[in-house]
């Protein structure tokens, strides 16, 4: 039997999911988490959390709320946790503020986690209800559920293209096919990533800076597929690299034979088919602390990417206009018939300026 929720109970669920979307490109490696305490019919306490190592949302909720929590019920988007991490258990403080009832979206797909939150409530005579809202929950948190479950960073494939699907020019123009407000959209997703990956030639191509610009917000780590090695010490990525967030994955074992050792971060990734093990490359990142990657291209790399299954969700913005003969996004899938072709589902559309963005996960994703 499907549960019901009322109008003010989804209500308050929508408040706490706007609360945690306010920590979205700064919590990262934690999921984004908000809390509102009701007492009475309104909320009397509420908060999110801000960034890792930080308080967390229930406990910044209870603490505004202070003596009115007791007896109130608490709306949280995801399990409260039940571990000593940066921070102590909340479901500890949970309990000591006697709360009488909690809301949770989903449980937390952590192993630290993942029912014990919930049990332990329970245990305290706290009543526990789970599922409001729990489809807009999960894909808050698509980051997190996707690296616990999968073991992997979450992948978004990113790329503008014009009317006739070219992402360049034949001679490699490609400066710009999207107009402004595509390319602001494109930093707010770098902003929003722990890391943005390219190959080595779309770098000798365009030379980017892959930094956040037009919006405000961290800069990612900049991450370069490069089997033999050869960035040129010339490219923006390493004369630019103040900040240290180069990091090249090379086909190389000994990180000692990439001509760039001191100058970048090496990861030796080894190599599938004589590139790059992508797979392999995502574990690493993922050992590293990186929860999400933002692919850039080129081709060749959106390409693999989408062969590999290993994009979890596409964003593709097209500008009204035509180039005819260029460069496709994508490359030979092996398709031949439709059948075979790679769909989307839960597809979105939205108008960018003149551009048209589409966004969409598609079905044979790992996630």
């Amino acid at each position: 039997m499907v549960k019901t929720y009322s109008e003010k109970e989804i209500a308050f669920m929508r408040r706490v999911l706007a609360l945690a979307g306010k920590g979205l490109g700064r919590t990262s490696p934690n999921p984004m988490v908000g809390a509102v305490v009701v007492k009475g019919g309104r909320i009397v306490g509420e908060g999110y959390h801000r960034r890792a190592g930080e308080e967390h949302a229930e406990v910044i909720a209870l603490k505004e709320a202070g003596k009115k929590a007791r007896g109130g019920i608490l709306f949280v988007n995801l399990e409260p946790c039940s571990h000593f991490g940066r921070t102590s258990p909340c479901v500890e403080a949970i309990a000591s503020a006697g709360i009488r009832k909690v809301y949770a979206s989903v449980v937390d797909p952590n192993p630290l986690v993942n029912g014990k939150g919930l049990t332990f409530l329970r245990k305290r005579k706290i009543e526990v209800e789970v599922g409001l809202l729990a489809d807009e929950a999960r894909e808050l948190n698509e980051v997190h559920f996707k690296v616990m479950q999968k073991k992997l960073p979450f992948v978004t494939l990113k790329f503008a293209q014009s009317l006739d699907g070219r992402i360049a020019t034949k001679s490699h123009d490609s400066r710009w096919i999207s107009g402004e407000e595509a390319r602001r959209f494109a930093h707010f997703l770098r902003a929003t990533h722990d890391a943005v990956l390219v190959g080595r030639k779309t770098v000798e191509t365009d030379d980017p800076q892959l930094t956040v610009r037009m919006v405000k917000g961290k800069n990612p780590l900049r991450l370069v597929l490069d089997t033999e090695g050869k960035l040129s010490a010339s490219s923006k990525l390493i004369r630019e690299n103040e900040d240290g967030r180069t990091v090249l994955i090379s086909g190389r074992r000994d990180p000692a034979n990439c001509g760039l050792r001191g100058e970048v971060t090496v990861w030796p990734v080894g190599l599938k088919n004589g590139r790059i093990d992508l797979r392999a490359a995502l574990e690493t990142a993922l050992a590293q602390g990186v929860t999400s990657v933002l692919v850039e291209g080129g081709a060749g790399v959106l390409t693999n990417f989408v062969k590999e299954k290993l994009a979890d969700k596409v964003y593709v913005a097209t500008a009204p206009l035509i180039i005819g003969e260029g460069i496709s996004a994508i490359g030979d899938l092996g398709v031949e018939k439709l059948s075979q072709a790679v769909r989307f589902e839960r597809v979105q559309y939205k108008k960018l300026g003149q551009d048209f963005l589409l966004s969409g996960y598609p079905v044979c994703s790992p996630a």
